[in-house]
């Protein structure tokens, strides 16, 4: 059965553009504990929203489809690198990631400020909760079936 997710990144350091130039990219630099255990959970072949963050009308930009499972995030033994973590080893990697592929655009760009609007999400989607910050979210099933129709209108 295919999960669903949500990617979170800032159009101006890695953006849905540049994913679909590159086609495919490292999930890496993640460094909170429940986002990363969240990635352990991803198989082949699940689906996400790619996320803008941070930025004028934050919103839902595309698909992406994870195509390698959870392996050490090579970023966090990259001395003076933005993500280097010095407890972080070879033998201990602590931090994880995981490749994600370009899948495609939405019809249209769903904003952060639809989806607080829409009832049928506000109660439960992860990234509408107060204090929700993950960078890496899980997506219902339903709520996942909601955005795409909200992306189609």
């Amino acid at each position: 059965m295919t999960q669903h997710w949500l990617f979170k990144s800032e159009p101006d350091s890695f953006g849905f553009d540049r994913l679909e130039r590159e086609k495919r990219t490292e999930w890496s630099g993640v460094r909170n504990y429940q986002a990363r255990n969240l990635m352990k959970q991803m198989k082949t072949g699940d689906l996400g929203f790619f996320y803008h963050s941070s930025t004028k009308v934050p919103g839902i930009a595309g698909i992406v489809r994870v195509v390698k499972e959870a392996y050490p995030d090579f970023t966090a033994r990259e001395r003076g690198g933005p993500y280097f973590d010095p407890k972080a080893t070879v033998d201990n990697p602590i931090w994880e990631m995981v490749d994600v592929a370009f899948e495609r655009r939405l019809p249209r760009y769903v904003t952060l400020a639809e989806l607080r609007a829409e009832p049928k999400l506000a109660a439960t989607m992860v990234l509408l909760r107060k204090g929700s910050r993950l960078s890496v979210q899980p997506v219902a099933e339903r709520e996942w079936n909601i955005v795409l129709k909200m992306a189609e209108s």
